[in-house]
Parts: structure tokens; C-alpha cells; sequence
């Protein structure tokens, strides 16, 4: 098992944490070759976590932008609403075989959150979930299911107190704690073995839509389009068709508010290379190599990195990668709704916004599927405030004066 994509990647951590990597990596070259231990991961996707995940043709959508054919899939109707929870139940299985007690994680839309704290509540761990204080604000209804699953939320407060920070934080817990405890990574970033395994684990999704369209449409898609953040759920949707020269990757980063440096999280514009956070990819940082502020109304877009094996690909010319703004994803989020009677995650808003780009512009034999990695009832605040809705602040403001009342 290889530690480096091209000259990405890597093992870039203080001397006292490579032992637990270097333990954790050598389980995991054991693990996947392992029958018992795949068959144990598969039963659990199909039994635990509801898979396969459906894939969805958007009849309507399709009819109303005239053009290719639209696909969903939608990774939002699994346990916990998204795709996180394929690589925390594989982490978990790993956990267990090295005799770890304890699950740390960081989240930023707290869907790893809410994953992570599901298969430690499954498999008997303990839990510490780090979350940036920003983002326990915008994604309360998340700290809420983590808390009741039996997770403890820390908020960081320090730096931008969004996820890069949850990520620092989760570090130097795991270099204190690394012998009882299992930092649960939660896309394909970070050291070695990290973005291997993830991507392993995350790249059912890839191979699910490749079994799914041929029985609907008896051929490979011709654009797979996935939102990118760390990278886990784009890297789970392209991986088996890497290979498939027909078929068009496209990632779609978060445009955020314009290309002003903190404005949005495209790593791609403006993005350099370098090493943080135990590996080396292309970041937003300034000339020092430090990260600078990034902005998306999406929590899990935000992250300045990039996985590093999508950054030698994006080398490579195989996915092509282009970005969409805040007011398009909203835009996008609010037409699937009307249109498909789903509302996915912001995050996914952003695969869709440029679907609805580009479908119109490809005739009606070509087939676009775009990977739905989240369900949005987690950004209801966010989207309440997005859409001015007034009488949903109205019923959270007479909840909030009834709940000081009764808890008086």
C-alpha cells in the first residue's frame, strides 16, 4: 500500500505519532485482505447501513432543463443522512481489531460527527466529537443527534473555529491519547494511511452507480459530478470509473461568495502546494504556508485542503474540477426540491448546480449522474436564513421563550 500519490501525501507528523500510523496502516493491509473482515463490512453496509443507496432519475428536472438525462444518487437515505458512515463503520471494524476503546473524530457539517458518534454508539466505544464553534452554531440540529447518541461535542474556539480547527484539535488529542484511541478521519486527507483507506471504504458509491445504470440504461454514465470538500464522497463516486476514459469527472468546489481570499474554498484557484496537517496537497495558504480563511455557506466545503490523490489527478487532467457559488447552490438546492421533492445537503447543491449548467448543453442520449452525498434537513437554519423565511424564525423564537419558561 503505497503512501504517496505522485509527490502527494505522506506521513507528515511529529515523531511520537508515526508508531500508531505505522500500526494502524499495517491492520489495515491485513484487514483488506482479509475474507472475514470484508464479508463483516459488507453485511454491516447492507444490514446496518441500508445499502445499496438508490439511484434516482430525475424525471422531472431531466424534462425541465431539456437536455441529458439526470441521475441521483442519493447517499442522503442512509443511516445517519449521508456517506460518511461507510468509511466510520470500516474505521470502526479497524478500531476493534487494534483493541482501541475510544473514537475521536473532527466534523465540520457534522455529518462525520453524527456517523462517528452512530458506530461508536454500535460497537461499545467511547466518543469525542471536535467541532469548530462556527459550525455548532449553523449545524445545531447535528450537535443535538451527536449528543444523543452518547458523543461529547468540543467546541474549538480558536483560529476561524471551523473545521481545519476541529481537524488541529482531533490531532493533538490523538497524539495524546493514541494508545486507547482511534482517530476516525473523516474524508481523504490527512497522513498515511488515512486517504487509502477512505477512499477504499467510500468507493462502494462508485461501484454501486456503475451496477445501477446498467441495468436501467445498460451503459457507463458519460459525467459523474460530485461536490468536493476533503474529497471522500467524490473520491467514492469516481474511483471505478477512473479507468473509463468515456466517462467525464467532474468535481465541483465551493465558489463561495467570489475568488477574494476568504471569500470561497476553490483549492484549485488560488491554491497552492504544501504540508499541513500530516500530508501534502494544494491549500489555500499564504506565503508563510499558513491556511488562510476560506469561506461557503456549506460547513463541509470550507476545508482549505484537498485530498491528495485528487490533487494528482487534477495533475493529471482525469477530473475536471470547477466551482459554484453560494447563491447557486441555494438556487440549485431550492429547484431539486420542486422538482425531485428532494431536499439534499447544501454540500450536494453545489453537484447540482453545475448539472443544471450542464445538461442543457449535451443532448438527450448523454447521461450526467450526480452524487447526492447528504440529505438537508441538517442545514435548516441555514437555509431558513437564506430564504428570509420570517415565520420560521417567528416559531424558533416562541420555542426558545417557551423552553426558558419550562426550564424555569
Amino acid at each position: 500500500m503505497k503512501s504517496h500519490f505522485g509527490q502527494y501525501g505522506g506521513m507528515y507528523v511529529p515523531e511520537m505519532l508515526i508508531p500508531a500510523l505505522q500500526r494502524l496502516a499495517g491492520e489495515y493491509e491485513k484487514a483488506r485482505k482479509d475474507k472475514a473482515f470484508l464479508k463483516e463490512f459488507e453485511d454491516l453496509l447492507k444490514n446496518y447501513v441500508g445499502r445499496p443507496s438508490p439511484l434516482i432519475f430525475a424525471k422531472n428536472l431531466t424534462k425541465k432543463l431539456n437536455g441529458a438525462k439526470i441521475y441521483l444518487k442519493n447517499e442522503g437515505a442512509n443511516l445517519s443522512g449521508a456517506h460518511k458512515i461507510n468509511h466510520c463503520i470500516g474505521q470502526a471494524l479497524i478500531a476493534k481489531r487494534l483493541g482501541k476503546t475510544r473514537l475521536i473524530a473532527e466534523t465540520g457539517a457534522g455529518q462525520h460527527g453524527v456517523a462517528t458518534a452512530t458506530v461508536a454508539a454500535k460497537f461499545g466505544f467511547s466518543c469525542t466529537i471536535y467541532m469548530g464553534e462556527v459550525d455548532m452554531d449553523r449545524q445545531r440540529p447535528n450537535v443535538f443527534l451527536m449528543e444523543q447518541l452518547g458523543a461529547k461535542v468540543v467546541p474549538v474556539l480558536h483560529g476561524s473555529r471551523t473545521l481545519k480547527d476541529a481537524v488541529n484539535a482531533a490531532i493533538k488529542d490523538y497524539l495524546e491519547n493514541s494508545e486507547n484511541t482511534h482517530y476516525l478521519l473523516g474524508s481523504i486527507l490527512g497522513p498515511h494511511p488515512f486517504p487509502t483507506m477512505n477512499r477504499d471504504f467510500q468507493s462502494i458509491v462508485g461501484k454501486e452507480i456503475r451496477k445501477q445504470l446498467k441495468t436501467t440504461e445498460k451503459r457507463l454514465p458519460d459525467y459523474v459530478i460530485a461536490c468536493v470538500g476533503g474529497g471522500s464522497n467524490a473520491i467514492g463516486a469516481f474511483y471505478t470509473f477512473l479507468k473509463e476514459k468515456s466517462v467525464n469527472l467532474i468535481g465541483v468546489e465551493a465558489g463561495g461568495k467570489g475568488l477574494e481570499v476568504g471569500k470561497h474554498a476553490s483549492r484549485f484557484k488560488g491554491g497552492t502546494v504544501g504540508v499541513i496537517e500530516g500530508y501534502k496537497s494544494y491549500f489555500l495558504q499564504d506565503s508563510d504556508g499558513q491556511m488562510q480563511k476560506t469561506h461557503s455557506i456549506s460547513a463541509g466545503l470550507d476545508y482549505p485542503g484537498i485530498g491528495p490523490e485528487l490533487a494528482l489527478l487534477h495533475d493529471k487532467g482525469r477530473i475536471e474540477f470547477i466551482s459554484a457559488t453560494d447563491s447557486e447552490a441555494v438556487s440549485a438546492l431550492k429547484l431539486l426540491a420542486k422538482t425531485e421533492g428532494i431536499i439534499c445537503a447544501l454540500e450536494s447543491a453545489h453537484a447540482v448546480a453545475h448539472a443544471i449548467k450542464l445538461a442543457p448543453k449535451l443532448s438527450k442520449e448523454k447521461i450526467i449522474v450526480v452524487n447526492l452525498s447528504g440529505r438537508g434537513d441538517k442545514d435548516i437554519f441555514i437555509l431558513a436564513k437564506a430564504f428570509k423565511d420570517k415565520n420560521f424564525y417567528e416559531f424558533i423564537k416562541r420555542e426558545a421563550e417557551e423552553g426558558v419558561i419550562a426550564y424555569e
